[in-house]
C-alpha cells in the first residue's frame, strides 16, 4: 500500500491530515498491519485537551491492545463514529474511513510539533520500505 504524501506519520505509526483548523487522526497501514484484526477501538479523551505524545485511546486486536499516540497537541473533538461500529475499517481503509479521531490543535505548539513528524519517504524508511 502506498503511503500518502498529503499526511504526516508519527515514529509511533500514527497519521495526521490537516484540513483547515482540523487535524485528522489515524494509524498506518503498517500499525494496522502488525496489529492484525481490529476488533474494539476505545478512546475516552472526547472533549480533553491533551499534549503531543500523550495516550489519547487503546486499539484492541485479537491478539493484543495497544494505546494510541497523539502526533499533535490538542483537543479531542470528534471520534469516527463508524468505527465504534465498525472496527475493522481501520484494517480496511486506514488511511480513509478508518480515521480515529478529530482534533483541534494546539496553535502555539503546531509549527514545532509537525517539524518532529515525519513525510511518507522518512516514514517508509523507517519501516523498511525503500
Amino acid at each position: 500500500m502506498e503511503y500518502p504524501d498529503d499526511i504526516l506519520y508519527s515514529k509511533d505509526h500514527e497519521w495526521i491530515k490537516i484540513e483547515d483548523d482540523f487535524v485528522f487522526i489515524g494509524i498506518t497501514n503498517f500499525a494496522q498491519r502488525e496489529l492484525g484484526d481490529i476488533v474494539y477501538v476505545e478512546i475516552e479523551t472526547l472533549g480533553e485537551k491533551l499534549n503531543q505524545n500523550d495516550v489519547f485511546g487503546t486499539i484492541e486486536a485479537v491478539k493484543t491492545v495497544s494505546d494510541l499516540f497523539l502526533p499533535l497537541s490538542g483537543e479531542i473533538i470528534e471520534i469516527n463514529p463508524k468505527i465504534i461500529s465498525n472496527p475493522e475499517l481501520v484494517n480496511d481503509v486506514p488511511f480513509g474511513d478508518g480515521w480515529l479521531a478529530k482534533i483541534i490543535s494546539t496553535e502555539n505548539k503546531r509549527d514545532e510539533e509537525i517539524s518532529e513528524l515525519l513525510l511518507n519517504v522518512e516514514y517508509m524508511s523507517l519501516i523498511g520500505i525503500e
